[in-house]
């Protein structure tokens, strides 16, 4: 990969903040953040995505909605009605958590039909399947990424970052390493310094989920 400047850089991060106490001067501080460093999305919780898509409106910058956030242990239709009501609100793009238990007991069809009806919700917006890679067997991690492949969503993502172990490089590249060249891979976790970024980008991933974007790239800039 050719070395990234800081703009390339900031148009690969999806500027984050899904602190359960965020309040909306935080949420507009991010929106600034975005709009002044010409980052790619910024990914809020639902109930922030019609503040955020006001905000940024003809910025150019993406609205993300994180959809059965952080657990994903949600029924498949909550979390099909949660991205109703944020493609309802602005969403440009869904997240959403995997549904890690029915994963672990081998219910391979629950979990496709899930991906399958929230790709259907999203109404042809992309949509990014959170994996919490950590909890995973390499054999599930495998799985999971076939299955994503075949639902119809447009990535995969390593974590929530919610309390989770910092991305490990060798996860990036087995998601890349299955779900091909032409899927999306979004790195999480724990992604704080320009160097790391760009070690992620090297190592297969498409996107940066992140709350230190300003940080990073102000480390390319410097």
């Amino acid at each position: 990969m050719e070395t990234l400047s800081a703009k390339d850089l900031a148009r690969c991060i999806d500027h984050t903040l899904f602190a359960a106490n965020a309040s909306r001067k935080e949420i507009e501080k991010l929106c600034a953040e975005a709009r002044d460093k010409f980052f790619y999305a910024v990914c809020v919780n639902s109930s922030r995505v019609e503040l955020a898509y006001s905000l940024l409106e003809d910025s150019g910058v993406q609205v993300i909605s994180l959809v059965g956030f952080p657990l994903g242990a949600a029924d498949a239709d909550v979390k099909r009605y949660e991205t109703e009501i944020a493609v309802d609100q602005g969403a440009h793009e869904i997240e959403y958590v995997l549904n890690i238990g029915r994963l672990k007991d081998g219910d391979s069809q629950y979990v496709l039909r899930e991906m399958r009806d929230i790709v259907e919700a999203a109404d042809e917006r992309p949509v990014k399947v959170i994996l919490e890679t950590h909890l995973l067997t390499r054999e599930e991690k495998v799985l999971v990424c076939q299955i994503a492949v075949d639902s119809g969503a447009q990535f995969v993502v390593t974590s929530t970052d919610f309390q989770v172990p910092a991305v490990a490089i060798e996860d990036v590249k087995l998601l890349r390493e299955t779900v091909g060249e032409k899927f999306g891979v979004k790195a999480v976790g724990g992604i704080a310094e320009a160097h790391r970024a760009i070690a992620l980008m090297e190592a297969g991933a498409t996107r940066l989920g992140t709350s230190f974007g300003p940080i990073i790239v102000q480390g390319l800039e410097s």
